[in-house]
């Protein structure tokens, strides 16, 4: 999955619509929750050393929001790094350069959708 495959499916099925709150970096998207404007995807477009590759060039990622338990199996995957600009705990950065499946993509933004979600509370008498 590429970045505007990616950026299309979040707004078709999440029914979001694409933020871009930084003007020194006009192409990284954050896509958050309508409700509680908490993240649950940003897509970027980094250098390759930064997430600890060989080169400059660019790679596209997006970063999710994922369970601390998987992160680390996740981790010794192709594809999969530390979170970049993010909490490490529960946030991982994945590349969209077509060495992780779409399903597994797809997987884990629902995951990192359903982590970010307002919390119903249930009210005590």
């Amino acid at each position: 999955m590429n970045r505007a495959e990616l950026e299309q499916f979040i707004q078709d099925n999440y029914s979001v619509k694409p933020d871009y709150p930084w003007i020194k970096y006009p192409n990284y998207v954050v896509f958050r929750h309508s409700s509680n404007k908490k993240w649950f995807s940003l897509i970027m477009d980094i250098p390759k050393n930064k997430l600890g590759l060989q080169g400059a060039d660019i790679l596209e990622v997006v970063n999710l929001k994922c369970d601390p338990a998987l992160i680390g199996s996740l981790l010794g995957e192709v594809g999969f790094f530390p979170a970049y600009h993010m909490n490490k705990a529960s946030w991982i950065t994945v590349a969209l350069d077509g060495s992780v499946s779409d399903e597994k993509i797809k997987m884990l933004l629902d995951m990192s959708y359903e982590a970010t979600a307002q919390k119903i509370r249930k009210k005590i008498n």
